[in-house]
Formats: structure tokens, C-alpha cells, sequence
């Protein structure tokens, strides 16, 4: 939830993300009538796909992100055997349609896959902002 009243313009406003692996961001932000740059708008794939559309609802209500990941695939030398994938739903709507991710995602930049381990933890990111989280639920695909 974005806080509310609103405070703050573009990426100064609700700002938080959902860290997949600690490399992968979908990008947590109160859009609600707050312009910012395309991908790095609420529910994008930070810093390389823009959502479909906005789905925000208004600050202080609770938003939803359901989000299908598949983790990029490596051989044992390191080569990327098949990149990571995503499908989000932002508050019921589908916005990414298995995107086909072109590294860790990164503000301005395109960094390439580096082999990782198979597992890794989920974070949230703290912008200074009091954006608020609920019902958290993970589950394994693979």
C-alpha cells in the first residue's frame, strides 16, 4: 500500500520493489496520477518493460502483484542456457505476458547474466518510503 496522503512526484512517491533472486525488480510505486518514466512505472520489470497498462489504484488502498518467475537457466561453465521469465498481474491485470528478461535488471544499464545460484532470496526494497506489504505468499514452480 502507498501511503496516504500522497507525498512526493514520480519516483519520490510510494516507492519500494519486489526483488526476485535479489536481481530481478518489479517496480513497487504509487502511479495513481503520478507520471514517471516508462519502465520504471509501477509493476514494470524495472529498467526493461514497461507494463501494459496502469492499474494503480489510489494511494491507501492495497494493491496486488502476482508475479510467475522462472529463474534463468545456466550450464555448468556459466553460459546462459535460457534466460529468466515473467508474468505479473498488477491488481488483477495482466501487464507482462512472459517477458523474456535480458539480465538483472538496473536503472540505465543492461547487465548480463552472470551464472547464480538456483535458489536465492526474495527481498523488498526500502527507498525511504512507507509503502506497506501484506500477504505475502511464495511458492516453488520448479
Amino acid at each position: 500500500m502507498a501511503p496516504s496522503p500522497a507525498k512526493g512526484t514520480g519516483q519520490d512517491r510510494g516507492n519500494s520493489g519486489v526483488f526476485l533472486m535479489d536481481l530481478y525488480e518489479v517496480q513497487v510505486l504509487d502511479c495513481y496520477g503520478n507520471t514517471t518514466y516508462a519502465d520504471g512505472m509501477t509493476a514494470a520489470i524495472y529498467g526493461q518493460f514497461p507494463p501494459a497498462v496502469n492499474a494503480c489504484r489510489p494511494p491507501g488502498e492495497w494493491q496486488t502483484y502476482d508475479i510467475v518467475f522462472h529463474r534463468p537457466r545456466f550450464e555448468t561453465d556459466g553460459k546462459l542456457l535460457a534466460p529468466a521469465r515473467m508474468t505479473v498481474f498488477h491488481n488483477g491485470i495482466l501487464v507482462h505476458e512472459c517477458a523474456v528478461l535480458t539480465g538483472p535488471t538496473a536503472h540505465k544499464a543492461r547487465p548480463p547474466y552472470k551464472m547464480h545460484d538456483a535458489k536465492l532470496p526474495i527481498s523488498l526494497q526500502d527507498h525511504d518510503h512507507p509503502v506497506r506489504y501484506r500477504s505475502i505468499w511464495l511458492r516453488e514452480l520448479e
